[in-house]
């Protein structure tokens, strides 16, 4: 009997579960999300997901407590945001930390510097919080530390890399297990840059690359402004697609599919994605979730579209 010759799998149908796998182990990130959306989650998010909470400046920093113990009692992980220069003392980090350890069992938590130009109390920098036992004496063993591909709005590139090195070495001196978290980014061929580059630079931790989940152009938009992304309103239609959703939610699936295609073969090591829910927590989780399962089909030479 003869035998079929096994034909090669083409270039797009290798794609596929390319993308697939990179989406596997996404995170969500909410603002304030509500105790329906976090219950509403346990249908489209897979069980233990990480779901980080933002702290936004000038609301209350113990802000996070009451949605982080719903996310751990609905099967998630929560991971708050610890915006440093929001503590007026190291007493209120204490508590909070206290709190959060005992009503939600958090182990994990995003420390970050934080948007206000003057410290409201003793913290300047993650550093200071990363260095200062605190995070460890109420049994959290394991940070994300801030990353941005596509610079920021008031640091210079150097002292971004200087920032990042010195974050990187108190977490190791303190005994945490460390990964970075970037900020959301709207070009395949910003993140790939600076992937390569921190990995040139021998920076091999994990990293989580934010994309804006499915969402409408004026809210991108207006998240970019807020968020000092580089966006211009002709550059983030051009880079995500969004010229083809100008009136309807838009996803980012123009960003994924070259993304996945250089991650193939861990030659930019351990990469996963962290969608921020800026068209809702549970809008989003259901897409990626879709895009996990391989219920998608690629679009075109740049995209693709989940399927109904």
């Amino acid at each position: 009997m003869a035998i079929a010759p096994v034909m090669p799998m083409s270039h797009e149908a290798a794609e596929c579960p390319q993308i697939a796998a990179l989406i596997r182990g996404f995170s969500l990130e909410a603002t304030r999300p509500k105790l329906a959306d976090i219950e509403s989650l346990r249908d489209v998010a897979p069980a233990g997901a990480d779901v980080y909470l933002s702290a936004v400046p000038g609301h209350a920093i113990d802000e996070a407590l009451v949605p982080a113990a719903a996310l751990r009692a609905s099967g998630f992980e929560p991971v708050p945001h610890i915006a440093v220069r929001n503590f007026d003392s190291t007493d209120a980090l204490d508590r909070l930390l206290g709190e959060l350890a005992e009503r939600a069992r958090v182990k994990r938590v995003l420390v970050i510097g934080g948007d206000r130009d003057r410290p409201a109390g003793p913290f300047h920098t993650a550093v200071e919080v990363i260095d200062s036992g605190l995070l460890q004496r109420h049994g959290i063993g394991e940070i994300g530390i801030a990353g941005y591909p596509d610079g920021h709005p008031r640091l210079p590139p150097l002292e971004l890399d200087r920032a990042l090195a010195a974050k990187i070495e108190a977490a190791e001196q303190s005994g945490l297990k460390l990964s970075i978290v970037t900020q959301f980014c709207f070009s395949a061929e910003a993140i790939v840059r600076w992937l390569t580059r921190l990995r040139d630079l021998g920076i091999d931790h994990p990293v989580r690359i934010g994309l804006a989940g499915p969402t409408n152009l004026a809210s991108l938009l207006k998240y970019a402004q807020r968020c000092g992304v580089k966006a211009s309103t002709l550059g983030l239609a051009r880079q995500t697609g969004l010229a083809r959703h100008m009136f309807g939610m838009a996803a980012p699936d123009t960003i994924v599919r070259p993304l996945a295609e250089a991650c193939v073969g861990n030659q930019l090591g351990e990469v996963t994605l962290h969608f921020f829910g800026f068209g809702g927590p549970v809008a989003t989780a259901r897409w990626a979730s879709a895009v996990a399962a391989g219920s998608f089909s690629l679009t075109g030479s740049d995209g693709f579209h989940v399927d109904a």
